[in-house]
């Protein structure tokens, strides 16, 4: 006969649904969650029996005996006296917990009942609250004095089913207080509530503890019910609806909305390199597009250190774009190996450039769908907190697309969610797209268009004066967040150091 002793580990991570503290292993192979009824299979034992146990109302975990005794939760005891379970009386069927935290004796149970819903008829009150699980039903119940329903989830993957079956229960209330637990699953069972009940969920923020039954065994119940007492309104995170939340928006900070960019001409036209907007530098190849972003990087590294960034060049090997950076850092041409004298100053003015860790370079392999580059943006935006991405150019990612949309449907696409994402993550993403002989960006309009600024690069190749033939020309075409167009300055490039800076005559 199976016991607790055929128990090797609790509270562990569930392989199916990730949610922590939820999966039981046994020593013979087999694991349950309790959370979404995942089974991993083992060798075939018995499950464990409850005819020599008797069944009692006790007090456990800080609830109460009169508590345990008023919702019909049951301790499960022993010969010897000791607590070996707990029985939840679900609406269909009672569900057996045996502790520490095996619920693989409930063959059959379905979860798609909410915990003490019997209990509480439709509309019988102003405010029905929500937890995730059966022991924190009583610590939540005792808690609010049993002022207030309270109903749990069978776990957290289990809304879906709870939705279906019983959302006119749901519905019926004017308020609901999601008390799920603060963690992944909770969070993403409270955003799934709060989507099919519309305006009228309200989010228990519990910042101390992660679950209504920590806070009881703690002795913070009077931080508990502050929690719920100042739950707040909520609503999807596309959505803004409270004032408090339309005054958070009229507070947020604007600074640093923009870094300057060290070209006068250009900072005094455009205010600099802004974040959260996409910005587009446009000319025919061989230009020197690739240069001006590089020296637009480098200006990053050298004159704002508390930056951090984020660069791709599709045209170039990374070792390239590199040294790139390191002649402008030494002041001389170090793009090859081939032209590098000593060796260790380059390798001391890269491990300047980048010692504090927040220049970033990354690949888009031609194996890979590009549009793994928006997930890239995002990572870099909210893992690693740069304030830009750069990357060039645009119209190379359209090569290597695997749907079955044409090159203008692909970049189309491209450009609105890269509008769209640095909107949403307040990043400055900064491209570069190719023009044809007529002047427009090649293959896609609506790069433009979707772009916040645009700035056109223009130089006379065929200059026969050196130093006009290596000077390109900004002009702004668009520019949103500020307003002015036109001359935005000149950028001198040095053949003998590969590196740019502004022409001021």
């Amino acid at each position: 006969m199976t016991d607790t002793k055929n128990i090797v580990n609790t509270h562990q991570t569930c392989p199916e649904c990730q949610h922590h503290e939820c999966f039981t292993e046994f020593a013979n192979g087999g694991g349950f969650c309790h959370s979404c009824g995942f089974k991993r299979g083992g060798t075939k034992e018995e499950l464990p029996s409850t005819a020599d146990k008797s069944f009692e109302y006790r007090a456990f975990r800080g609830v109460d005996k009169a508590v345990a005794e008023h919702l019909g939760i049951q301790t499960v005891v022993d010969a010897d006296g000791n607590d070996w379970g707990r029985l939840y009386p679900y609406p269909h069927r009672p569900k057996l917990r045996i502790l520490p935290k095996d619920f693989s004796a409930n063959k059959g149970f379905t979860n798609e009942f909410l915990l003490g819903m019997d209990m509480f008829n439709a509309s019988s009150s102003k405010c029905l609250t929500i937890v995730e699980g059966e022991d924190d039903w009583a610590a939540a119940y005792q808690m609010l004095k049993g002022k207030w329903p309270v109903v749990a989830l069978p776990g957290a993957q289990t809304v879906n089913q709870i939705l279906k079956a019983h959302y006119k229960y749901l519905d019926s209330f004017d308020t609901i207080a999601i008390a799920t637990d603060a963690d992944g699953p909770g969070d993403a069972a409270a955003r799934r509530l709060s989507d099919a009940l519309p305006n009228k969920c309200y989010r228990v923020h519990m910042s101390k503890h992660k679950d209504p039954m920590k806070y009881l065994e703690e002795g913070d119940e009077k931080e508990f019910l502050y929690a719920w007492t100042n739950r707040t309104k909520y609503v999807a995170e596309w959505d803004t609806n409270t004032p408090d939340q339309f005054i958070a928006l009229f507070n947020e900070s604007s600074e640093k909305r923009f870094l300057p960019t060290g070209i006068e001409a250009y900072d005094e036209v455009g205010a600099g390199l802004f974040q959260g907007e996409l910005t587009v530098f446009t000319a025919p190849e061989g230009i020197g597009k690739t240069e001006f972003m590089r020296y637009l990087q480098y200006n990053l590294i050298r004159n704002h250190p508390d930056v951090a960034f984020a660069y791709c060049h599709l045209e170039e090997t990374p070792q390239r774009s590199l040294l790139g950076l390191a002649s402008y850092h030494l002041g001389k041409n170090v793009t090859r190996k081939d032209l590098i004298e000593d060796q260790s100053e380059v390798e001391e003015a890269i491990r300047e450039m980048m010692g504090g860790e927040r220049v970033h370079q990354f690949r888009v392999g031609t194996d890979e769908d590009p549009q793994v580059l928006i997930e890239r943006v995002k990572y870099y935006a909210n893992v690693c907190e740069c304030q830009y991405v750069f990357f060039e150019p645009i119209q190379d990612l359209a090569h290597q697309r695997t749907e079955g949309k044409s090159v203008v449907e692909f970049l189309d696409g491209l450009s609105v969610q890269l509008a769209r994402v640095a909107a949403e993550t307040g990043c400055g993403v900064v491209t570069i797209a190719h023009m044809n002989d007529d002047g427009n960006i090649r293959d896609c309009r609506l790069i433009g268009k979707q772009a916040a600024v645009r700035v056109d690069l223009t130089r006379n190749i065929t200059a026969t004066d050196p130093r006009e033939r290596n000077t390109t020309t900004l002009n702004f075409r668009k520019n949103r967040p500020i307003g002015p167009v036109g001359y935005g300055g000149q950028m001198e490039f040095d053949i003998h150091t590969f590196t740019m800076e502004e022409r001021i005559d």
